[in-house]
């Protein structure tokens, strides 16, 4: 029996499209899964010292009966509350629970390639919890202050934890808790399929956790569910109980309709799911029932549309309990038997043989095993696991088997598995799924474009790929880079899948790094050693204004044109510009941008230099604009003003492109001559030229020391001989001297050639070369500016330093050849980014230039220049938070024997959080409030002028401030002048004048 995959009708089908999980063993998934084949048990048995560290009464942990054994989760006090923008205070109160949820929900959507941000699908948030076993545990200790009450509570309740990771993660669907005990993360499932297809949200988030305070073991009563042994034992001869785990998880669930050919292949599908409640019908309240588990099982089946006999896997509830293994197993028998299953065809799993049972997240969990099990085709042993159980019914036709070791699926037709969860109170939820469709493969990795027009391809070569990483913190960065290297040197995985997984399915944050690679390998290695990387800080105001800089003549070279190639619409940007100027011009243009081999002679003259400067200058910028980066003002150095213009509206692009024609060429019709780029200030090295009788001009003053001197070609040599090492000198790869005498030949050819050119109002700020002066967007430029440009000094440096009065903060992006502006610009006091990166950097060096100003936080649209792939799978973001652990509950006498506790604090995290004492009432309310504060933000050594409310401060927390106060200096201090005085000193301040008035009455 069994059908095909195609006979379904998959319109109702849900795909996962996203999973995480913090549970007992390694905490990667692949890692986790890894231990799961090998059968491997992950509970910990805790020394008597550790048990009483943890909190557990010294006579407890000594009592013959208790059994110092859970499904153990490291770092379970740990939470990254920076990156949730919690306060430290706050997080201590949160119980844990709630974090973990916080964090497996972020790396869930991250995995589903459905980062939290801005058009992420409108997503409902399902959420289930354990009861709080750390609100008892600081209510019990009896030093919770009253004030604290509203935080513990909507930081510890189940009520409260479903809309706290919709508004922290900005989620927008429904958002509620599910509690069904045991199987309540797996009725969330069912419901978040019902609210998928009934509309109520196009993505939902299934996030349950099970914790119990402290982390520690339990006290066995004879006849109770809990393990005499330790050991969880599903149907085993030896099976006597369950043990306590600890852990979440999280599962991202869409349509699967929706999911397309660019995200990340799905874990599995859910075909069906069911849920219902035992009734009556059975021996008592927390007995289970086999009719109701049963039918469950088969409304889930004739949900998903498919027989008994297309199943191959159940992950079982599987407590391991005397009463419930015979009770699950004979239900889930009858039902896969009536459903048409076959003799010893499924399989059947139980998480909590491995890592206990998890409670509230038990359901969640288990089917994230299952999807790895469908997704994989490996079927798990059941950990530990002796010989079957003799309660348990056995018939020939039983389709129920029990995996010793780990199997590969048998057969070939699509894998199925079914996942139940049965929650004491009788509520059942049962969830059918199948391994994702098939997809065709990933298109071919591109090649390397040529860089010559003759240039042949005759060994394909990977095309350089960048791959963009960020972090809420610089030690998370170094995780992130460290993760993703081992990552790619594990699996080698597709390059372009990654970087677009990267730039699209991740959160930008602000600690950023980028690197750029031709393969998986290359980019980790680069990112193991920090070689090659580009390392920056997105400005938390939002991204700086940028000013594009275009050089002028003499940074040209041969195949300029080849690194911006990366740029997406580079070369549809370069066409249009080529097409502005006249043939046979253009095509030569075009050869000098792309072979290597190119004459250099030629592209020196400034026929050829001129225009193809600008054409590399302008489609760089317009593709660079294309990207997302607009500049807030240009500046052109000598002929690069013609680009500035042109990019600032200024000029048409045919204008433009004649103009930039007849001044190359013009110049080329004058004497020929020499320039020199001197590392001196223009008054000193002018004068030496003087002194020396050689008649130079001044043809650029780039900065206080730096300019440049043109004139003769053999007075520019006999300057060259008599300067020697006296200070820097270079000489500039161009054949005339612009700028000079040797140029006013060329003044009246330009003269008429602008005379047919209509100037428009410029769209942006221009700093001009001639005045050294930022123009304002809207001015209508004089004409003749264009032509007596080209004698006269360029300014450079002091438009630069108009520039960076004129927009402080910003950044300066060159946009050509190299990065001879780049230096110029820094000491104005302009950070910049050169585009073209190449001297710099290995690698690409316009995707190395796009990365840097990626890093800091330009709004660059980075999936095209980054990949070309479809999304995948990566390692999610590595929190690693400090240790949380509320002084309140560290004063807990420890957890009532009659309840099976959970996670403890060790020895050293008991010591970092001392019990805060009431000090005596200071003689100076500067010691006071600044305790406070300190105590309520959760933050030391504030400034004085540090804002209350910028700080993380809000209603409740005033109130609780004024209420503070009032009690440490006996007065009461005006709630309005509180709220008006938001600074450390105002209220200081505050409280000493209501304080001296006080005293001032009493006397």
């Amino acid at each position: 029996m069994g059908d095909v995959v195609t006979s379904r009708d998959r319109s109702l089908d849900i795909a996962v499209t996203g999973m995480a999980a913090r549970l007992p063993g390694p905490r990667g998934i692949d890692d986790w899964w890894d231990s799961q084949l090998h059968g491997s048990v992950h509970s910990r048995r805790y020394t008597r010292e550790e048990s009483v560290a943890s909190g557990v009464p010294a006579a407890l942990a000594a009592d013959p009966d208790y059994v110092p054994v859970r499904g153990h989760l490291d770092d379970w006090d740990r939470f990254d509350h920076e990156f949730f923008q919690i306060r430290k205070r706050e997080a201590e109160l949160m119980d844990p629970q709630h974090r973990w949820m916080l964090e497996v929900a972020w790396n869930a959507l991250e995995d589903a390639g459905s980062p939290p941000r801005e058009g992420t699908p409108v997503t409902g948030v399902y959420a289930s919890m354990t009861g709080s076993g750390y609100l008892r545990a600081m209510i019990r200790g009896g030093n919770v202050d009253p004030g604290l009450l509203d935080d513990l509570i909507h930081g510890t309740e189940p009520d409260f934890m479903a809309s706290r990771v919709a508004y922290k993660l900005g989620l927008t669907g429904p958002a509620f808790a599910v509690q069904t005990a045991c199987s309540s993360s797996l009725v969330a499932v069912h419901l978040a399929v019902q609210a998928l297809l009934g509309g109520d949200c196009d993505q939902a988030l299934v996030v349950g956790a099970g914790f119990g305070y402290p982390q520690a073991g339990y006290l066995h009563q004879p006849g109770g569910v809990l393990s005499a042994t330790g050991a969880c034992r599903p149907f085993d001869r030896h099976a006597d109980g369950v043990i306590a785990g600890s852990g979440a998880g999280a599962v991202v669930l869409r349509r699967l309709s929706d999911v397309t050919e660019d995200d990340p292949v799905p874990y599995g599908v859910i075909l069906g799911t069911a849920i219902n409640n035992d009734g009556n019908a059975k021996a008592g309240y927390y007995a289970p029932s086999s009719a109701g588990q049963e039918r469950v099982i088969g409304a889930a089946l004739s949900a998903a549309e498919v027989d008994g006999g297309s199943i191959g896997y159940l992950e079982a509830h599987g407590t391991g309990t005397r009463i419930g293994d015979p009770i699950e197993w004979a239900a889930a028998d009858a039902a896969l038997r009536r459903a048409g299953a076959r003799p010893g065809s499924v399989a059947v799993g139980a998480l909590k043989a491995s890592v206990g049972h998890l409670d509230a997240a038990a359901g969640v969990a288990a089917l994230i095993r299952a999807l790895l099990v469908v997704r994989s085709g490996v079927i798990p042993p059941v950990a530990g696991f002796t010989e079957r159980n003799p309660l348990l019914e056995g018939t020939e036709d039983c389709p129920l088997y029990i995996p010793t070791e780990a199997v590969p699926w048998p057969g070939d037709r699509p894998r199925r598995a079914g996942v139940s969860a049965f929650g004491i109170g009788g509520t059942n939820a049962h969830v059918v799924i199948e391994q994702a469709p098939p997809r065709e493969p990933a298109a071919s990795v591109a090649v390397a474009a040529p860089t010559s027009t003759s240039a042949s391809l005759e060994v394909p070569v990977p095309r350089e790929r960048l791959v963009l990483l960020s972090a809420a913190d610089p030690e998370a960065l170094d995780r992130v880079a460290d993760g993703l290297a081992a990552y790619l040197k594990a699996h080698d995985p597709d390059l372009g899948e990654v970087c677009d997984t990267l730039a699209d399915g991740r959160r930008a944050l602000g600690e950023r790094l980028a690197v750029t690679g031709r393969t998986s390998a290359e980019v980790a290695e680069r990112l193991t050693g920090r070689s090659g990387v580009y390392r920056g800080t997105a400005p938390v105001t939002g991204p700086a204004p940028v000013v594009f800089l275009f050089p002028g003549g003499g940074t040209q070279r041969p195949a300029m044109a080849g690194p911006f190639t990366a740029l997406p619409t580079f070369g549809r940007a370069l066409d249009r510009c080529l097409a502005a100027f006249v043939s046979p011009l253009a095509e030569r243009i075009r050869q000098a941008l792309f072979d290597p081999d190119f004459p250099i002679d030629e592209l020196n003259r400034p026929g050829l230099a001129q225009p193809a400067l600008f054409a590399v200058g302008h489609a760089a910028a317009t593709a660079l604009r294309e990207l997302g980066v607009r500049p807030a003002a240009v500046c052109g150095h000598s002929s690069g003003e013609i680009a500035a213009a042109a990019v600032a509206g200024v000029f048409s692009l045919e204008d433009a492109a004649a103009f930039i024609t007849a001044r190359g060429q013009a110049m080329q019709d004058c004497p020929e001559g020499a320039m020199l780029a001197i590392g001196a200030d223009v008054k000193r090295a002018l004068a030496l030229a003087e002194e020396w009788g050689l008649g130079l001009d001044v043809a650029a003053v780039n900065g206080p020391d730096s300019c440049v001197l043109g004139g003769p070609v053999e007075e520019v040599d006999e300057y060259l001989r008599r300067i020697g090492g006296t200070f820097f000198v270079r000489r500039l790869r161009y054949t005339h001297a612009g700028h000079s005498r040797l140029i006013e030949p060329a003044l009246p050819t330009l003269t008429r050639v602008m005379a047919g050119i209509e100037l428009r109002p410029s769209a942006l700020p221009i700093a001009l070369n001639v005045s050294g002066r930022v123009v304002a967007a809207g001015t209508v430029l004089p004409r003749d500016m264009f032509v007596t440009q080209v004698r006269q000094s360029v300014l450079f440096g002091t438009a630069l330093d108009s520039l960076a009065t004129h927009l402080p903060g910003a950044l300066a992006v060159e946009i050509g050849p190299g990065r001879p502006l780049s230096p110029m610009a820094e000491a104005a006091g302009l950070p910049a980014v050169a585009l073209d990166q190449a001297r710099d950097m290995p690698g690409s060096a316009v995707l190395g230039g796009v990365g840097a100003l990626w890093t800091r936080g330009q709004p660059v649209a980075p999936v095209r220049p980054a990949g070309g792939g479809r999304r995948t799978r990566l390692p999610g973001y590595p929190f690693a938070g400090p240790r949380s652990v509320a002084p309140e509950a560290l004063a807990s006498p420890g957890p009532e024997p009659s309840r099976s506790p959970a996670p403890a604090p060790l020895p050293e995290q008991r010591s970092e959080q001392p019990e805060p004492e009431s000090p005596a009432t200071p003689v100076d309310p500067a010691e006071g409030v600044t305790r406070i504060w300190a105590e309520l933000l959760g933050r030391d050594e504030l400034p004085a002028d540090t804002d209350f409310f910028e700080q993380g401060g809000d209603s409740l927390l005033i109130i609780r401030l004024i209420r503070r106060v009032n009690d440490e200096f006996g007065i009461r201090v005006p709630v309005r002048e509180v709220l008006a005085r938001r600074t450390l000193n105002g209220h200081i301040a505050l409280a000493r004048r209501v304080l001296e008035e006080a005293d001032g009455q009493g006397a």
